[in-house]
């Protein structure tokens, strides 16, 4: 074959190459930009329900995931700012739902929503990341296990100081079998963002909303 032919189809197979790859990149983006609501309202709905499983219902009428201040605070984990939740009904503040991190699970840090109603008691707490031991620390979690609802109702003074702790170190909360590294960072972290609250009430209570998240208190 003559060279200006070999030339001819090099070049004919070179476009119809780069015409692929164009159209192929155009497809990859117009998906991307057509899923792209779709996706981060979906991660909006889990976020808020998981923000709503920790409240009561009727204790609050504002949009939680909305309704937040950033907090950078090393005694709640934090490596960097960090959203708090604020319910409130008619315009007062029930209660505030913090993200806290247990750097010391079995397998690695459990991240944790974690819900203090105005009064300091714990309306709840939630894991929403972790990596621990399937079958064993994984119990954490309220659809492995309704461990988790055992913080419900605690305050600072129930228990006291010494009762938060786990039942093999002497405190009130249960441990898993063979797995007690898990159970006691959690009970650990919740200890410390029920410290946190009650030396921050004040501030955290009254903090101003603008009612779009990541406002400042």
């Amino acid at each position: 074959m003559p060279m200006p032919e070999i030339g001819r189809s090099m070049l004919k197979n070179s476009l119809v190459l780069g015409l692929f790859a164009v159209v192929t990149v155009g497809g990859v983006t117009l998906l991307q930009w057509g899923t792209a609501d779709r996706i981060q309202a979906a991660e909006r709905q889990a976020q808020s329900r998981a923000l709503g499983e920790i409240l009561p219902a009727g204790s609050y009428d504002n949009d939680l995931l909305a309704s937040s201040i950033l907090l950078d605070e090393p005694q709640l984990g934090h490596r960097g700012p960090q959203p708090a939740h604020l319910a409130r009904k008619d315009g007062q503040t029930t209660a505030v739902i913090l993200r806290v991190t247990a750097p010391d699970g079995y397998s690695g840090a459990i991240h944790l929503l974690i819900g203090i109603q105005a009064d300091g008691r714990l309306a709840g707490v939630r894991v929403i990341g972790h990596r621990e031991t399937p079958g064993l620390g994984d119990r954490i979690e309220l659809a492995k296990a309704p461990w988790i609802r055992s913080f419900e109702g605690k305050s600072l003074e129930n228990p006291a100081e010494s009762g938060w702790a786990v039942k093999k170190d002497g405190g009130d909360f249960d441990q898993f079998s063979g797995a007690t590294v898990t159970p006691r960072a959690v009970v650990k972290a919740a200890h410390q963002a029920l410290q946190y609250f009650q030396a921050n009430k004040a501030t955290l209570l009254n903090a101003q909303l603008s009612e779009r998240q990541g406002s400042k208190p």
